[in-house]
């Protein structure tokens, strides 16, 4: 079985989706900012930073703060959704037109939009100084609440619900398959976003464009939808946020 589905994977449209994410990840390395001038904005101020443009609250700026989340939301979320995306192809096999295409787009149009209203967010945070001109949170109080926030989340009846959905990706397309292959990959993306939203969030406490977070928060949310190891994370990963949280605020005083 698990060789068919390897086989499966060498499909073109297959090949097409891992090169996407290979050439997200790609782009974000090559846009991701130096440590060393992370460190020289430490030490000389945050004029420096400013003086280079990293983030500036004007058309440009926001069009290239949407690029970078979506690249960001592309590269850590698409991988979250294999298991799903390989359920709905099997599906269509069994019977039934389906479009992998329109299916992968819908998730992706969910969350492009997320990644306008992160991009919004940090013109925001950026405006009022809670974070710098990379999106990395300046206010140890604003630490503290994201993360509090992510860990309360992981207890929540809605992250449960969208999570039970991504872990029996078979049950879901099942109710909802006569509507589409779009409206399947909204739907798709709307439960994917409803599990994972506040830990997207948490690129303002471990950085934006830091891929070490990157990488650690999509190796986590991959675990997180796997039904035998995720049902074992979600609320430890909580309690680990929230004792971030409160370390975070105590040391402000």
């Amino acid at each position: 079985m698990w060789s068919d589905r390897i086989r499966a994977m060498g499909a073109p449209h297959w090949l097409a989706l891992f090169g996407g994410i290979l050439a997200a990840w790609a782009l974000l390395y090559a846009m991701a900012v130096p440590d060393a001038l992370r460190q020289a904005g430490i030490a000389y101020g945050a004029d420096l930073l400013d003086s280079l443009c990293v983030v500036t609250p004007d058309a440009a700026g926001f069009a290239r703060l949407v690029l970078m989340w979506s690249l960001m939301s592309a590269a850590m979320m698409a991988p979250t959704a294999l298991p799903a995306l390989a359920t709905y192809e099997d599906l269509g096999r069994a019977g039934g037109e389906t479009s992998f295409g329109a299916l992968v787009g819908g998730y992706l149009a969910v969350w492009f939009g997320f990644s306008v209203a992160a991009a919004a967010a940090q013109m925001a945070l950026f405006r009022l100084e809670l974070v710098s001109p990379y999106g990395d949170s300046r206010s140890a109080a604003l630490s503290a609440a994201l993360l509090a926030l992510a860990g309360g989340y992981q207890f929540s009846r809605l992250k449960e619900a969208c999570l039970s959905k991504c872990r029996q990706p078979l049950t879901f397309f099942m109710t909802h398959w006569d509507e589409g292959a779009w409206r399947n990959g909204l739907r798709l993306g709307a439960v994917c976003l409803g599990c994972c939203w506040a830990l997207m969030l948490l690129a303002f406490v471990g950085g934006v464009m830091n891929l070490a977070f990157m990488g650690l928060a999509a190796a986590l949310m991959v675990l997180e939808k796997l039904p035998e190891i995720g049902r074992h994370l979600t609320r430890p990963l909580g309690v680990v946020l929230i004792a971030a949280a409160v370390a975070t605020g105590l040391s402000a005083f």
